[in-house]
């Protein structure tokens, strides 16, 4: 979840209009990929449990 916008990646939706095929884990996503919503970067992430 991004800590500045509240976004959540979903591994099994991917991101696709930023490149990111479903079913994408997290930890393969570029380190220089930003959130689709705020900018954010992927360290401004935090895994949660849903």
């Amino acid at each position: 979840m991004c800590l500045i916008c509240g976004w959540i990646y979903d591994e099994e939706a991917g991101s696709p209009a930023e490149g990111i095929v479903p079913g994408t884990r997290w930890e393969a996503v570029p380190p220089n990929w930003t959130c689709p919503e705020c900018g954010a970067r992927k360290d401004d992430f935090e895994m949660m449990e849903i």
